[in-house]
């Protein structure tokens, strides 16, 4: 029996609003932490410079980010006749399925695509040249399958002693929010990646992270806020619209997401204080390793079957795990396996209903209408969220990606 109400019969046309094209930002600021930041406090909200931002913290607060780093995952081949294909690549299939050792494959591997121009591609071999340190190299991609809009592409290069990630930087392009419209520039390479960001395999930025400098983050440290780390590679589905008119229609892509020991140990040392999640990457990740040590606390081997949470876990459990519990679960498991990190994948929704088991509190730019991530700010604060987005409008917020940004403190 559920412990809250069950989403499913949600209609995604509630949570909705008019954004004019003109509040979407287009580029990012010329400095990253001089973007607003709409405070949300109680129900009470307030404008500020987003640099302010630590002062504007609870003084207890763990602040949790996301250092997943982008890939530049769009590839534009050339067909033996001229024309450009485009292929975006979303997850490898072979050798590996983890982003990781993917990424470090030398010789060739299997993604599967998005292929952009793809009627053009009749069959054969595409070819794209491009240089790593100087020195000339070729990839080339092959088809071998096409299924759900989606195909298996089959890429081989020289030099072969190339990893695949040394591939993408040569020869790739950063894959920017189809909203955007325009193709990546210089400064996109470096301001579409956050200052922190460490582990290459999202396809998408963290944007709340993007508004972070250096000096806020050495400001956080001198005011004593504890912060950490997670790793969750944001999918292309995190762009993906809601078509069906009811959650119950919709389905949640899959992400692969890391928390070391230490994380855990941290997050299980913190409570009651709170715990902040730099957007709602960090805060799916760490919601989802809740459910994880929930089911790990009941039964120790559902590990063997793998680690995953499902879009309605939360709504389908049948008993409730205190949070304590359900992290030193993580922890056993940890030892049990001799691992020092979890490794697992989450299509975990978060819509009005959902009760937050980790998390207090998030920091988050501003969502399209009508989006699972505009359901998640809907869960954390209620019908406030119209209250906080009119606010936004009104006061001349920039929006999505490379917007200003938000603190949501229920």
């Amino acid at each position: 029996m559920s412990a809250f109400p069950d989403p499913r019969q949600l209609s995604i046309h509630d949570f909705t609003y008019h954004l004019p094209p003109e509040r979407i930002a287009p580029e990012p600021l010329p400095d990253r932490d001089q973007s607003r930041l709409l405070v949300y406090r109680g129900g009470g909200i307030t404008d500020q410079p987003f640099r302010h931002l630590p002062a504007a913290l609870p003084a207890d607060a763990l602040l949790v980010f996301n250092d997943t780093k982008v890939v530049r995952a769009r590839l534009f081949c050339h067909k033996p006749t001229g024309g450009i294909i485009e292929l975006f690549c979303l997850e490898p299939v072979a050798p590996h399925r983890a982003i990781e050792p993917a990424m470090q494959q030398t010789g060739s591997c299997v993604w599967k695509c998005l292929v952009g121009n793809g009627k053009r591609w009749k069959s054969g071999p595409l070819h794209l040249e491009f240089q790593v340190l100087g020195q000339p190299a070729t990839l080339t991609a092959e088809r071998q399958a096409a299924a759900d809009g989606y195909s298996l592409i089959a890429f081989r290069w020289e030099p072969a002693q190339l990893p695949f990630a040394e591939v993408l930087r040569g020869a790739g392009h950063l894959p920017l929010p189809p909203y955007l419209n325009r193709t990546d520039t210089a400064a996109d390479a470096v301001r579409y990646q956050t200052v922190y960001a460490a582990h290459e395999g999202a396809v998408a930025a963290p944007t709340a992270g993007l508004h972070f400098s250096d000096a806020v983050l050495a400001e956080l440290t001198e005011r004593g806020i504890t912060t950490a780390r997670v790793t969750l590679h944001v999918g292309a589905g995190t762009f993906q619209p809601v078509k069906a008119d009811h959650m119950a229609g919709h389905a949640m892509h899959g992400e692969p997401f890391v928390v070391t020991a230490a994380v855990v140990r941290q997050l299980l040392a913190q409570a009651p204080r709170p715990v902040l999640a730099v957007g709602t990457t960090s805060l799916r990740t760490l919601e989802s390793l809740y459910w994880l040590g929930a089911r790990l606390a009941h039964q120790p081997e559902a590990a063997a079957e793998g680690l995953h949470v499902g879009q309605w876990q939360p709504y389908e459990a049948a008993a409730e795990v205190p949070l304590a519990a359900a992290l030193q679960a993580v922890l056993d498991h940890l030892a049990a396996t001799d691992a020092e990190a979890l490794h697992a994948t989450t299509q975990l929704l978060i819509a009005p209903g959902y009760r937050f088991r980790v998390v207090q509190g998030l920091i988050t730019n501003f969502h399209q209408p009508e989006s699972t991530l505009l359901l998640l700010v809907a869960a954390l604060i209620g019908p406030d969220w119209r209250r906080v987005y009119d606010h936004a409008l009104a006061g001349g917020y920039r929006f999505l990606s490379y917007g200003d940004s938000s603190l949501l403190l229920p």
